[in-house]
């Protein structure tokens, strides 16, 4: 079967103090002979993995391990240094959920302008608006036609999941939203997730939640450093990330 993901060698490089400009002293002192690899790092090198269609995988590891910069290549937000990630399929990314909304607009413009990055007609949205909004909850649906900028970073979180979950894409790619918003939100996502797998979507899971990664993932990626050293069951990779988080 052919692979919806395949990830091949893949490595990408960071700067440290990217914002950092170099006084005109310095540049005319180095002439540009200043040592290009200062301050580079790898937050993910030589990853190699193939996910099929329908599987669930989480991504499991100590923080600072590149797990959500893996979520970022496969939804081709990051472009790799090294190797290559194939993606076979649109993504439904449930990362940063309020990311594409300006503050500018109301929560009914943010919504025609989100759900339209991410490939939906107008007409589809416009038919599944008011589906759309009561999924938000009933602060969002008040202030629907009020400028972002008065919302709670929650209305955000959950305006951004109710238009993201609608997506028809066979990718989901979720990065700890289970983590924010009270009970009665965290409950609707893990019904959207349960219905969303039931359908066959591929699903990538990114949590430090244990039973949020046993309760929707097969198969477990366990990263380290930047490396991928287990590729096994959920089972297996979350035994790793324990012994490491002993030493």
């Amino acid at each position: 079967m052919t692979a919806i993901i395949e990830a091949a060698g893949l490595g990408i490089r960071f700067v440290r103090n990217r914002r950092r400009q170099l006084r005109l002293r310095e540049l005319l002192i180095h002439r540009g002979g200043r040592n290009s690899d200062a301050g580079q790092f790898w937050p993910l090198r030589d990853v190699s993995f193939r996910i099929q269609p329908g599987e669930t995988v989480g991504v499991v590891g100590r923080n600072g391990t590149g797990k959500s910069t893996l979520l970022r290549l496969i939804a081709g937000v990051l472009i790799p240094d090294e190797g290559r990630i194939r993606v076979r399929g649109e993504v439904a990314p449930l990362l940063e959920l309020s990311a594409g909304f300006s503050n500018d607009l109301t929560g009914r413009e943010n919504l025609y302008l989100v759900g339209g990055l991410h490939g939906l007609s107008t007409g589809y949205l416009r038919r599944h608006f008011d589906e759309i909004v009561s999924f938000a909850g009933e602060q969002v649906e008040r202030s629907i036609d009020t400028s972002v900028r008065h919302y709670s970073s929650g209305m955000k979180v959950r305006l951004g999941f109710a238009v993201i979950a609608h997506l028809p894409h066979p990718i989901l790619l979720v990065d700890e939203v289970t983590a924010v918003g009270d009970a009665e939100f965290r409950a609707k996502c893990y019904a959207t997730i349960e219905r969303l797998l039931a359908e066959g979507r591929t699903l990538v899971l990114v949590s430090h939640n244990e039973k949020d990664l046993t309760r929707f993932c097969r198969r477990g990626l366990y990263l380290d450093a930047g490396r991928l050293t287990v590729d096994g069951t959920i089972d297996e990779a979350l035994h790793a990330y324990a012994s490491a988080a002993q030493r």
